[in-house]
């Protein structure tokens, strides 16, 4: 029965093609979209064989977090958080099915050190202060984490189920691709500055859409060196890779765009330090290639933006000035987190309870950029337990288990995503939880001599 939904690689590419075009075209089909996502997902997980489940959670999870942008700027969520929620509901589906190692408690143990926060929000948020979004905004993402990381510890999954969990995050990123040429398909048109540019982003937020642009082209990268099997796919994988950089860099939002290039750059030393010989060459062409197309994005992106994106990434403004805060008023949310810490060290100020704060004492109506600072500010001391754990437990797993190629990539692009976008997306707390998956790879088959009697 799920032969019903299986596509090959091409197919589903020109599919999410059209998808991109329908959206734009009739805006209302995105939440037709969602919904379908969520049904067929839900169908293939239930009807999956016992052996292949915990891949098909994975792979539900992988599309929402790769069209979960998509979906806010096109207003195809039903509510801000429906992503998350989604991808909870998928986790929680394969822990009823597949249940969750013992050894993953100390992950239980950060979810329940986030209660307090909750409880002391409660009896602390300004009284017209939604009490209930409040709290989800703030919150969905750490649990989204917690139970991420309850399902996919020490799970084992073939490596070659990384290609299908790849293709699930790079196929909406297609569609959310195809809307962003369609809706901005000159960036000339809308220059106006080196700041983030939303008209290049789809109306929306430009650091969101950056940072999911990103984790495709890591996701991209990845699949051209591990699963391209064919000229063809190889091809046809570097021109999905140049198209999407060029939207991610357009944006003019820096931290996704970095975040993808060190977790490519730890993938890539990971991955030819654990190759034999023939391997190796075959991944230093792959280098070149990918070295070579990256020079001619960024010429190109160079060419369109008018200079403005060297600017950008240059830390000037229009007029070539330097900009004397690189972090664009981020350091300032920063230390206000770190002193409403030390203010509050035990229990912290409650979730959500930071931005009220911050208004009131410095004037500044702004959510954090930093989920790290963010925990601690709203958790005081229950927080520092909860990040230390976040931190700590993957590298403790790593040191007993080195066979995952992607784990540092998987870790960085978690850690840093939350400090430069925090966890206003479900993608940094679903990919935290794939660092911490035990990757089995096939076993060479040992030819043995039979031996004449």
């Amino acid at each position: 029965m799920m032969n019903k939904f299986n596509f090959n690689y091409i197919q589903l590419i020109i599919l999410h093609i059209a998808v991109g075009v329908a959206i734009f075209a009739f805006g209302a089909l995105s939440k037709v979209y969602f919904s379908l996502v969520i049904v067929v997902f839900l169908y293939r997980i239930i009807n999956a064989a016992k052996k292949d489940r915990a891949t098909e959670v994975l792979m539900a999870c992988s599309y929402i977090v790769g069209c979960e942008v998509f979906l806010r700027m096109t207003g195809g969520n039903f509510s801000y958080e429906a992503s998350k929620y989604s991808v909870i509901l998928f986790l929680v589906v394969g822990i009823f099915y597949n249940s969750v190692s013992r050894k993953s408690y100390p992950y239980l143990i950060y979810i329940l050190l986030l209660v307090p926060g909750i409880v002391l929000a409660s009896v602390t948020l300004n009284y017209e202060t939604v009490f209930r979004k409040a709290v989800a905004f703030n919150i969905s993402g750490p649990i989204c984490l917690g139970i991420a990381a309850l399902y996919c510890y020490n799970r084992k999954i073939p490596v070659k189920h990384l290609d299908r969990i790849t293709q699930a995050i790079v196929l909406p990123i297609i569609a959310n691709a195809t809307y962003l040429y369609l809706y901005n398909p000159s960036i000339k048109d809308v220059l106006s500055g080196t700041q983030s540019n939303f008209e290049a982003s789809g109306g929306f937020g430009p650091n969101q859409v950056a940072t999911v642009l990103g984790l495709g082209i890591f996701a991209l990268v990845v699949r051209y060196i591990m699963f391209s099997k064919t000229l063809l796919i190889k091809i046809l994988n570097l021109v999905l890779l140049a198209l999407i950089a060029y939207r991610g860099i357009i944006t003019f939002s820096r931290g996704g765009i970095f975040t993808a290039v060190l977790c490519i750059l730890a993938f890539l030393v990971i991955y030819f330090m654990n190759s034999n010989s023939k391997r190796k060459t075959e991944v230093i062409r792959s280098i070149v290639v990918i070295a070579l197309l990256s020079v001619g994005i960024w010429i190109y992106s160079s060419v369109q933006t008018l200079g403005f994106i060297d600017k950008r990434y240059a830390n000037q403004d229009a007029a070539g000035r330097v900009k004397e805060d690189v972090t664009t008023g981020r350091v300032e949310l920063l230390t206000s987190e770190f002193q409403e810490f030390f203010n509050n060290p035990f229990f912290g100020v409650g979730v959500g309870k930071i931005k009220e704060v911050r208004l009131e004492s410095i004037g500044v109506n702004a959510a954090s950029h930093n989920e790290m600072s963010r925990i601690l500010a709203e958790h005081g001391v229950f927080g520092v337990v909860a990040f230390l754990i976040l931190l700590l437990t993957p590298l403790i797993l790593r040191s007993r288990n080195k066979k995952n190629y992607l784990f540092y990539s998987f870790y960085l692009f978690w850690f840093l995503t939350i400090n430069h976008s925090s966890m206003r997306i479900a993608a940094p707390a679903f990919i935290y939880g794939l660092c911490l998956l035990d990757i089995q790879y096939d076993k060479p088959v040992v030819h043995r001599k039979q031996v004449s009697k």
